[in-house]
């Protein structure tokens, strides 16, 4: 009689070290810099969806102001190696600190609120935050920027070409991929999937829902203060406006395109967002048009992003008829 099986499952890390062995080895099949520079920010993009996918999609909080905690990241190593002189790697360690600490901060008053309520918070700190950077100019250069902020070294070696970006920022998305899969397995991923199922609910399972949030909020602002200290010695420089309202909209899209809450979904939207206004320049004019009509198709023909067609393609690959 026809019946159907389903091949062996590989293991949930083997497709990202296919595809992380696919980024290693694409500067050796095309060192085309402008490619290579893209895709470096697309590499820090990625980072930043990875860390608000695991607040919004692994937890279900609301937050609307992660490009503050991007931001803290980038100034705090810019100002500490560029007007202090530390060392990028000390720059790195107090970045990661220091924004953690101002999450724990604001997380543990604003966790205690809910919804939209909660939305509104994280929209006024993240207000509050591009504010400051514009005021304190005596350390952040104010609207005009932080500039000579040095490349980053590791001792006496300097990474500051294109190819040693590329790979420093993507040895750092790996990390960040890996710890993001392990957590969905872990006992605090049980916990999130709980407290994303209501609050209610994960509190009669014995889980302490507030202390979670508070390790959740904490943690996402790591990913973004690393990517924050990425980006500040890849380009040298830091503005306000990068890290203002509408780059925390710009996350937000990444991670609801791709598919919120799933592992691939801030990979496949933080990548895609990032090249697709560099391809619609071409459309000067209408680019702007053309790239909403996209985002709209996107939500009304698969509201659940991206990563769940590739999920449902990968699915009939698995499936094959045995008679």
């Amino acid at each position: 009689m026809p019946s159907s099986s389903r091949q062996p499952r590989l293991p949930r890390w083997f497709s990202l070290c296919v595809f992380l062995a696919f980024v290693a080895a694409f500067p050796a099949t095309s060192p085309n810099a402008y490619l290579l520079n893209i895709i470096g920010f697309a590499g820090i993009h990625i980072l930043l969806s990875i860390g608000l996918n695991i607040l919004m999609g692994y937890a279900g909080q609301i937050s609307l102001g992660h490009a503050a905690f991007w931001g803290l990241g980038a100034y705090i190593s810019g100002v500490l190696t560029s007007k202090f002189g530390w060392p990028p790697v000390l720059g790195l360690a107090a970045s990661v600190l220091g924004t953690c600490i101002a999450a724990l901060a604001i997380a543990l008053p604003t966790l205690r609120l809910k919804g939209h309520y909660l939305a509104m918070a994280t929209l006024g700190v993240g207000i509050i935050v591009h504010t400051l950077f514009v005021q304190l100019s005596g350390l952040t250069g104010g609207p005009s920027g932080l500039v000579d902020v040095p490349s980053f070294s590791i001792g006496p070696i300097t990474i500051g070409s294109a190819i040693g970006n590329y790979y420093f920022i993507w040895a750092w998305v790996a990390i960040g991929a890996l710890a993001s899969l392990n957590l969905r397995t872990s006992r605090i991923g049980r916990a999130l999937n709980a407290i994303k199922g209501g609050d209610v609910a994960a509190e009669c399972t014995g889980v302490d829902t507030y202390r979670y949030k508070v390790i959740v909020f904490v943690l996402s602002a790591a990913y973004a203060a690393v990517a924050g200290t990425l980006y500040v010695h890849y380009i040298n420089f830091a503005a306000p406006d990068t890290f203002g309202f509408m780059q925390s909209v710009l996350i937000l899209t990444m991670v609801v395109v791709g598919g919120i809450g799933t592992f691939w979904g801030p990979i496949i939207g933080g990548g895609i967002l990032t090249f697709l206004p560099e391809y619609l320049r071409a459309y000067e004019g209408l680019d702007v048009v053309i790239y909403g009509t996209i985002l709209v198709a996107v939500m009304m023909f698969m509201p659940n992003g991206l990563a769940s067609l590739a999920r449902d393609l990968s699915a009939r690959f698995r499936t094959t008829p045995r008679v």
